[in-house]
């Protein structure tokens, strides 16, 4: 039996080696599960120094595994996150670029209307015909579209040099046999020679529907608020991993508001929703206030690089624990966040329920994270 019972999805950040790309991944993995590939545009974004803009959006090149029968199996897209690992210097790969614009509504347009198989030069026509203009490439090597005004629409530009070698590996998402599901996929990045990169991290999303009431909203942000930096240490985040940190902390007056746990789920999430929630920090709730099609999930970004299935699908279950003790504690109090005693937490991990055998990994970590840096053991 799987030790894991919530349908999940994991987001894994690698790096190639040099002279390969995310491209050579996603058909090695199709190679693999007899499936096919397709190109797709990917949405990123990065921190902006313009004024008045503090994010960045593009799209970048990435590639969808689909099995015979049409489903996806995986998908292997950059994460600009990745920066360290880089030799920036390096010429544009041919055929790799990215489409900017200063408008994110362009970009869903673009992604619904240019063709990602297409090159640099050809991509962006249907966009030009829709503005009655016509795509315009520079001695540079970008192509621009803007409207009868002059106004810029969208440009391509190439690639910076070694952008292809950051994979962040997407799985579907998994209801069953989640350690072997996943090390078919991290078994076919080792062969090929996929690293962990400097600043990466593992993501893990889970299926957000039965959290959607406001006590176990509640619960929820009071449990990870007491013992998140906790978690973080048991787990081994990684310090040099960008967009991570704390909530606002009017979600935590918000949600502890006398009212607030009797409200429907709708009401409960219309008010924090007035909140600004990111999804950049150490648990993203924003996809259960602000849900995308087929993205109604609780995601956990505080976890390391792991390169086989295990540790992951442990993590998934200590997280599992916790989101079960949130639905099923009639109500969780708000306190601060606790220092590190392993007293504490072990009797934290008492509280969940959680298998016998993953109880004793996460003691075992406990312990052994406590004598690692000489804290109280007591």
């Amino acid at each position: 039996m799987s030790k894991l019972n919530w349908k999940i999805g994991c987001e894994i950040e690698l790096l190639a080696p040099k002279g390969l790309s995310r491209k050579d991944l996603a058909y090695s993995i199709a190679q693999a599960n007899n499936g096919t590939v397709r190109r797709i545009f990917y949405p990123q974004s990065e921190p902006s120094l313009v004024p008045g803009k503090p994010l960045f959006h593009n799209l970048t090149l990435g590639f969808e595994v689909i099995d015979q029968q049409g489903s996806l199996i995986a998908k292997c897209v950059d994460d600009l996150t990745l920066q360290d690992d880089l030799n920036k210097s390096q010429p544009p790969k041919p055929g790799w670029y990215r489409i900017v614009s200063d408008d994110t509504r362009i970009l869903e347009l673009i992604t619904h209307q240019a063709n990602p198989e297409k090159s640099q030069t050809e991509v962006l026509k249907p966009i030009a015909d829709l503005f009655g203009t016509c795509a315009e490439e520079s001695p540079e090597g970008m192509v621009r579209v803007a409207d009868n005004t002059g106004l810029p629409i969208a440009i391509a530009a190439p690639l910076p040099g070694e952008r292809e070698r950051p994979c962040e590996l997407i799985s579907a998402p998994i209801d069953t046999n989640h350690a072997e599901k996943l090390e078919v996929l991290l078994k076919t990045a080792r062969l090929l020679g996929f690293t962990a990169p400097v600043e990466g991290a593992t993501h893990i999303h889970f299926d957000a529907k039965p959290l959607c009431s406001a006590n176990v909203f509640a619960n929820l942000v009071n449990v990870f608020h007491a013992h998140g930096e906790n978690l973080k240490r048991l787990v081994g985040s990684n310090p040099k991993c960008r967009r991570l940190g704390k909530w606002d902390v009017n979600l935590l007056k918000l949600i502890n508001e006398s009212d607030f746990r009797e409200l429907p789920w709708e009401q409960a999430k219309a008010r924090v929703a007035k909140l600004e929630l990111t999804k950049y920090c150490d648990f993203n709730l924003k996809n259960l206030i602000h849900p995308i099609p087929d993205k109604l999930t609780f995601e956990a970004r505080i976890f390391p690089v792991w390169l086989d299935s295990q540790p992951i699908v442990e993590a998934a279950a200590l997280c599992e624990a916790i989101l079960r003790y949130a639905m099923s504690e009639p109500q969780i109090s708000p306190i601060a966040p606790l220092e590190w005693k392993l007293e504490s937490v072990r009797d934290f991990l008492q509280l969940l329920p959680m298998s016998e055998d993953i109880h004793h990994v996460w003691l075992s970590r406990a312990a052994n994270s406590s004598q690692k840096s000489g804290f109280d053991q007591d």
